[in-house]
């Protein structure tokens, strides 16, 4: 389908799936005049579980979707991240890398991830969202796209994007079978109250990272809302989606750790924590098919080690909003979108396999490939 046949305002979008990534897509594409339907499988639209690090390259979007002063409000800058043994031992303390041309942006700035899904909704009209809508099929024709969902609800599309996460139907139907690639770790992540993290997170806005054997324990802090983001990252063999686990198995993990990182966990139950197994996927050949297309963790999603999967998310759907006003056709902007994403994307997934360890020299192993202004 040309899109000079179409006024770029007049393109049908379907976007499948309402986290960070599809929200995200739905700001970038209104901030080019383009209208996006966003079904969501969810009866609400909810991010719960962790603080996120975002990079000065996914806050230039936001400067350019002019929601750049809603994020500030709810997000405090970072300027270093630290990596320490279990018994508190800083062993690395670090600038966050420079991954623009300003030498001015080594900086991140923190914030849960709700706060940051709530300002990507305040952008969309409620009409254009539709929850309960759980994809059931889609069928490509030769310029159009129908996507069939579990409710009885159908709907045609000129272009169609899986932000449907790492199980997307949207890419075993169309795109590739490859199942995801479980880790062999799990991540036990909760939010507490500052005062129930007993002076363990940092009041200059440093993220830690407390690091024994393969176990690790991040401690971000979330000073707008004066909470603390805690993650326990250890091993397990339980490859199960929806893993049964009791406090006891994060507490043995946690003996050889400061005894206030063992209080915070002591002094919580084991429902306050979102348990997931960690999987990824292998980088994917292609991301589109026709009138389809992929992004954040449908299209590569990656383990939490680089703390980029939201950020490369939010930066999938301000790349492919910028390729379709650039390109004539639906398969132009498709193809540039693969072109300047995929390369950056798939040296992400392969960084996201490192664990942070005591013996790391750098806590940021993206620095040697993505950082623009170098000592």
């Amino acid at each position: 389908m040309r899109i000079v046949d179409k006024k770029i305002s007049e393109l049908k979008v379907a976007i499948i799936g309402g986290g960070i990534g599809g929200a995200a897509a739905a700001v970038a594409l209104r901030n080019e005049g383009i209208h996006a339907e966003v079904y969501e499988q969810a009866p609400v639209l909810a991010e719960v579980g962790a603080g996120i690090g975002l990079r000065s390259p996914t806050v230039q979007y936001f400067k350019d979707w002019g929601i750049y002063e809603q994020v500030a409000k709810k997000s405090c800058q970072s300027d270093y991240m630290e990596i320490l043994a279990g018994n508190g031992e800083v062993k690395i303390k670090e600038n966050w890398p420079a991954l623009t041309d300003n030498p001015k942006e080594r900086w991140a700035r923190l914030i849960h991830r709700a706060d940051l899904l709530d300002t990507f909704l305040s952008q969309i009209p409620s009409d254009s969202i539709h929850l309960n809508h759980r994809c059931k099929s889609i069928s490509h024709h030769e310029n159009y796209v129908e996507v069939h969902f579990e409710n009885g609800h159908s709907i045609e599309a000129d272009l169609v994007i899986g932000a449907d996460g790492i199980r997307s139907l949207i890419r075993s139907k169309l795109i590739s079978e490859d199942k995801p690639v479980y880790s062999g770790f799990h991540a036990y992540r909760t939010i507490v109250n500052k005062e129930n993290a007993f002076n363990m997170a940092s009041d200059a806005n440093i993220l830690q990272i407390y690091v024994d054997g393969q176990v690790q324990v991040y401690l971000m802090p979330l000073q707008d809302r004066k909470q603390v983001s805690v993650d326990v990252t250890a091993p397990s063999s339980d490859e199960s989606w929806r893993p049964k686990v009791a406090k006891e198995e994060i507490l043995n993990h946690l003996k050889c750790f400061d005894p206030k990182i063992q209080r915070i966990v002591e002094n919580l139950n084991i429902e306050d924590f979102t348990c997931r197994p960690l999987y990824d996927i292998k980088p994917l050949e292609r991301w589109s098919f026709g009138c389809v297309t992929l992004l954040g963790d449908a299209a590569h999603a990656m383990l939490h080690n680089v703390g980029q999967g939201a950020n490369q998310a939010i930066q999938d759907g301000g790349a492919l909003a910028v390729a379709l006003r650039e390109s004539n056709t639906v398969t132009e902007a498709l193809q540039k979108y693969e072109t300047r994403r995929k390369p950056i994307t798939t040296k992400y997934q392969q960084l996201s396999r490192i664990f942070p360890s005591e013996e790391a020299e750098t806590a940021f192993p993206e620095k040697e490939h993505f950082e623009k202004i170098l000592n």
